[in-house]
């Protein structure tokens, strides 16, 4: 039996360390600067806590907008919890950091995607960031759009 040093998943797991510290500091001290997130998460996470309506909605993934109004930012070991508006209905959600797609901030060209083929892996690729606002994806208001490095965790697999 000959072992390896499994690089994707430890991979992966650091950059979803990345995001709970960032979410964390943020529920802290609030978003610095022009800094803000957009994060695509998969619905069908069996973790994933969100309304009945938005998951008939968004019955596959969903993309949030961490920006101009949230409350209740809470950024735990597996996941982190948060309150976002939509329409005027203040909505929790709790999303696994295992259910996270893309996590991008515009604001300084930065962003993660984790894809699965059986396994996450690295690489880095160019993609433009969801418009900018407060609400999900297909609600969003059109904004300007940046070039976002992302780097995907798929590359380092066998």
């Amino acid at each position: 039996m000959t072992r390896t040093i499994d690089y994707g998943n430890l991979m992966h797991r650091a950059m979803r360390g990345l995001i709970q510290e960032v979410l964390a500091g943020v529920a802290v001290n609030g978003l610095p600067g022009k800094h803000h997130f957009f994060i695509t998460f998969d619905t069908q996470h069996p973790d994933v806590e969100i309304a009945d309506w938005l998951s008939d909605r968004y019955p596959g993934e969903m993309t949030i907008v961490i920006q101009h109004w949230f409350a209740d930012l809470e950024a735990a070991d597996e996941g982190f919890s948060i309150t976002l508006n939509f329409g005027d209905n203040p909505e929790p959600m709790y999303i696994p950091y295992d259910a996270i797609k893309t996590f991008v901030d515009p604001s300084v060209e930065f962003g993660l995607r984790f894809e699965t083929q059986g396994a996450a892996q690295a690489a880095v690729e160019p993609e433009s960031p969801p418009p900018s606002g407060g609400k999900a994806k297909d609600d969003q208001q059109k904004s300007e759009r940046g070039e976002a490095e992302i780097v995907s965790l798929d590359k380092f697999r066998k």
